[in-house]
């Protein structure tokens, strides 16, 4: 995560995935431990937040104000092509990583950036 104050970019409903670093190499320890979890694994958080949640979230922990939203329209021409990919949206879920057993540290937004500013 990044540190610093801003809104939500366009109109914050496109889903963002997330996992803390903690949580990271842990599931990767633990899908290189356990032989019976194969092929592609989704590496992220098991609650999806929108940008407008982890932007929220953001202002609570940094205690910092979240006030301007960012119009897509501006992000595109700010970025280009690289815009769709800021506001693109997946709900990514870590199916296989909790049906295998795995327990996140961190499995809220919030907790993950307080890690990352650990």
């Amino acid at each position: 995560f990044k540190a610093g104050a801003g809104g939500k970019l366009g109109n914050g409903r496109q889903y963002w995935s997330f996992i803390a670093l903690h949580d990271h190499v842990a599931a990767l320890r633990h899908i290189l431990d356990t032989e019976a979890l194969t092929g592609p694994v989704n590496l992220t958080g098991p609650k999806p937040v929108t940008n407008a949640e982890v932007t929220a979230a953001m202002g609570r922990v940094l205690r910092r104000p979240t006030l301007f939203p960012v119009p897509a329209a501006a992000l595109r021409l700010a970025l280009g092509e690289f815009a769709e990919d800021v506001l693109g949206s997946q709900r990514v879920i870590p199916a296989k990583l909790l049906d295998s057993g795995f327990s996140f540290a961190f499995p809220g937004i919030d907790g993950a950036i307080r890690a990352a500013l650990r």
